[in-house]
């Protein structure tokens, strides 16, 4: 590691630490020559494998924006997709990968859509999931259907549970 105040290559780490909930460590170091003492943070850098095959580092803004774009004109606001971008990050970075492939990282984007916004994950959904036909959205729809009545079915034995009268 080069010193950022005389570029000498001899330093010592002082102090090393897990940041960002473990996605990265941080480093104090002190210069053995100018004694000045100053910090890095490594983090593992995710590369994406594009169709071509070739590798690019992984970059959240570049996937919000294709997300950005099948919520174009529904009520998701930035902050939703940012904390959506994170999530995807942290998911991505929990698989231990460091090479992961776009249609992973399409996978990766669908669930917290799907909970984020319905309309907009089919538009997703109808990209990555290469739909061919009116047929894969209705399949799809009818997935989305019935999980909304395993939610309410579930809910309703929730409410008999806690008011055994609910039901009469």
């Amino acid at each position: 590691m080069h010193c950022p105040f005389c570029r000498n290559t001899d330093t010592r780490v002082l102090d090393s630490r897990v940041a960002d909930e473990g996605g990265s460590i941080r480093r104090r170091r002190a210069c053995s020559q100018c004694e000045k003492r100053f910090t890095t943070i490594e983090q593992m850098q995710l590369m994406v494998v594009k169709r071509s095959g070739a590798t690019e580092p992984f970059v959240r803004e570049k996937a919000v924006a294709g997300v950005a774009k099948a919520c174009k004109g529904r009520p998701v606001s930035t902050d939703d997709l940012a904390c959506l971008g994170q999530q995807v990050e942290d998911t991505l970075r929990a698989s231990g990968q460091a090479e992961i492939n776009t249609q992973d990282i399409g996978l990766a984007i669908l669930e917290p859509l799907r909970t984020l916004d319905e309309v907009a994950y089919l538009r997703f959904a109808s990209v990555y999931k290469s739909f061919d036909s009116a047929d894969d959205f209705v399949a799809e729809i009818a997935g989305l259907m019935a999980d909304h009545a395993d939610i309410s079915t579930l809910d309703e034995a929730e409410l008999d549970a806690a008011d055994p009268g609910h039901g009469s």
